[in-house]
């Protein structure tokens, strides 16, 4: 009996491995339980309009006790007014109660996607040419299904860690305005995500010929907010026009605005993003990269990395963008009102509120109101890249990609992160998930992931989390 069970395990693994494209020299035997896992959470609709949150969440959560988990320790939470927004929440007990958790954030929503629009059913995973298609393929959806299959497969191996894991598959990360699991979470039950430090999206790893250069690692993200500019006048026939019309000083306004330049910063991950990255680029740019280090206000430096990628102008400083605007009332007549939109992606430790005087200088009309508009952008600050936290990374990262760059970075974009950091808990964004310049198309079309990457990026993720979990501190 053994000697078959034996065999056709192994048959199941070979099949495996030519499934994936990967040489059947080493195959995962559970290779192909995840991805049935990753399938099922992919297919899931989990939109805003039309998905249920809960019901992926559910899902996951018939995994882990179907592996062993106890009940108590799976648990669906949502307000009960929104009980399609469900988020799944999970402890592997540890062995040292003294030690904090660590924890695994996952969002499990996606963007929307209509079906005219895509080449394929986006919420039909499909398989082609190598890569991996469907809405939630790679945004968040990968990283979701490697957390939940590692916990699957440390309870089937009795692995106990020295300190919980937790996880939390949450909902709203892409709709936050309408509801988000983790805000609300913190705000009603902030014992559920307490944790030492956490692991998040918002880095991933940069491939180059098909071949992993860099591996990143994110420490922090920029504060999101949004400021109101309006302007009023009394208005009038358009037959009779005045000196003080609100749109044309709004335009003035923003036209400086626009040729501003918020002072470059750089903190502690923008600073080894750089200096990193300066050793992969080509001599012109690299050089440009090290001029901005050693001096914070080589702007021309500055300005030719803006040109190459906005990205690196976005990270070395605080920026603000006009990008909605309405005003007037009818066609033959002088506006009474004008407002416009504002976005600022704001440094860590950059106040909020200094933001909004720098806006009215720079404006230069004491008649054009500045506000803060929506939810308040939370202060938050760059967790340490200590040793403790970038060791296991380089130590893992050289058994799966010999010699790959870690690279940190902070994000310019906005993650669950931010909630978690600012209630003290380091989060890091570490997903060892490769992608080829064209990116994984989140929140585009024909979403799109790497197989291969999903598959070592598996690897990667169930053995640095058992390292940080075994860790004294």
């Amino acid at each position: 009996m053994s000697r078959a069970l034996s065999a056709l395990s192994l048959v199941a693994a070979i099949a495996a491995s030519l499934w994936s494209g990967a040489s059947p020299a080493a195959p995962a035997a559970d290779e192909a339980a995840f991805r049935a896992l990753y399938r099922e959470l992919v297919e899931i609709n989990t939109t805003r309009s039309v998905g249920s949150c809960t019901r992926a969440a559910q899902a996951m959560q018939a995994r882990l006790l179907a592996a062993g988990l106890p009940a108590q320790d799976a648990r669906i939470l949502a307000p009960a007014d929104r009980p399609q927004d469900g988020a799944l929440v999970a402890v592997l007990r540890g062995r040292e109660r003294t030690l904090k958790p660590l924890l695994l954030l996952a969002h499990i929503d996606v963007v929307e996607a209509r079906r005219e629009d895509w080449e394929r059913d986006p919420f039909t995973l499909v398989e082609e040419d190598g890569w991996f298609y469907a809405r939630g393929a790679s945004d968040d959806k990968a990283m979701a299904a490697i957390f939940t299959d590692s916990l699957v497969r440390y309870r089937q191996a009795g692995y106990v860690p020295r300190r919980d894991i937790k996880l939390a598959l949450t909902c709203g990360e892409e709709t936050p305005d309408v509801f988000n699991s983790v805000k609300w979470l913190m705000q009603t039950q902030p014992e559920t995500l307490a944790a030492g430090f956490a692991l998040n999206e918002g880095a991933g790893g940069e491939l180059r010929d098909g071949k992993p250069l860099a591996l990143q690692i994110q420490a922090g993200e920029k504060v999101y907010q949004d400021f109101e500019l309006s302007a009023r006048d009394g208005g009038g026939h358009s037959s009779r026009p005045t000196r003080d019309n609100p749109i044309t000083r709004m335009a003035v306004g923003l036209e400086r605005l626009g040729a501003y330049r918020f002072p470059i910063a750089l903190n502690a991950a923008t600073r080894a993003y750089f200096e990193a990255q300066a050793g992969l680029s080509a001599p012109a740019i690299a050089a440009d990269m090290r001029a901005v280090l050693a001096d914070g206000s080589d702007e021309k430096a500055a300005e030719r990395l803006w040109a190459i990628n906005p990205g690196w102008n976005s990270s070395l400083r605080t920026t603000c963008v006009v990008t909605q605007i309405e005003g007037g009332h009818a066609p033959n007549a002088l506006p009474q009102q004008v407002r416009a939109n504002v976005n600022c992606r704001i440094l860590p430790g950059v106040p909020v509120e200094e933001v909004r005087q720098t806006l009215v200088r720079v404006l230069g009309d004491e008649r054009i109101a500045v506000a803060a508009h929506g939810e308040p952008g939370m202060a938050t600050s760059v967790p340490p890249l200590s040793p403790r936290i970038l060791g296991p990374v380089r130590e893992v990262a050289d058994t799966i990609w010999p010699g790959v760059a870690i690279v940190p970075t902070m994000a310019t974009g906005a993650t669950d992160g931010r909630f978690l950091n600012a209630a003290g808990i380091p989060t890091y964004g570490l997903s060892g998930l490769f992608h080829d310049a064209e990116g994984s198309r989140a929140h585009g079309l024909n979403e799109r992931i790497r197989v291969r990457s999903l598959l070592d990026g598996r690897r990667f993720l169930h053995e640095i989390v058992r390292r940080y979990a075994d860790a004294a501190d």
